[in-house]
């Protein structure tokens, strides 16, 4: 950020008063602008024995196969932007049961959200950001193809309670240390 949203003028990065992290600051009109973490929230689209993947034709990960998920919009719930992000990019109608797996990713500040969900009639087509949409049962998932680890942790979680018979609320926190995210940008 270079510029006040508020007033134009240049901000710096520093510690505000009262605060205990650098923020970016106007020292114009002392606006202070808040960064927070993006929420993605998608579904777990289940028909029958079978759940609803897309592959992506969009970066990052164009290619590989993942839940219908994306970005939260402002004003608007986490289930209802599960279900519009499945019906833009699966074009499937989907009945919301509750939610399913919450994971934090700080080192990309970002948080997502899966809601079990049902897909009453086998209807789906790949919307813009997908190239192919498929039903497909544990067995046949590609699970070396899957566009990120949340997905494939999502997606395990989901077929173990499955086959209990009890779907339990999921949460975990996927902390990388600073110096492994070095590594892997390099």
């Amino acid at each position: 950020m270079k510029f006040c949203s508020h007033c134009g003028e240049l901000v710096v990065r520093k510690v505000p008063n009262g605060d205990n992290r650098e923020r970016f600051v106007c020292e114009s009109c002392d606006t202070v602008h808040y960064q927070n973490p993006r929420v993605i929230t998608g579904c777990i689209a289940a028909f029958e024995d079978q759940v609803l993947l897309a592959r992506r034709a969009i970066n990052p990960r164009a290619g590989y196969w993942t839940l219908p998920a994306g970005f939260l919009e402002n004003g608007e719930t986490a289930s209802a932007g599960a279900a519009r992000e499945t019906l833009e990019e699966a074009k499937a109608a989907v009945e919301i049961i509750d939610l399913y797996a919450v994971f934090s990713l700080p080192h990309i500040s970002q948080m997502y959200c899966f809601y079990r969900a049902t897909l009453p009639e086998p209807k789906f087509a790949a919307g813009e950001e997908s190239t192919e949409v498929a039903l497909f049962r544990e067995s046949d998932v590609p699970w070396e193809e899957l566009a990120f680890p949340v997905i494939r942790d999502t997606l395990q979680f989901y077929f173990e309670d499955r086959s209990r018979g009890r779907f339990e609320m999921r949460a975990r926190d996927i902390v990388i240390d600073p110096a492994e995210l070095r590594k892997r940008r390099l």
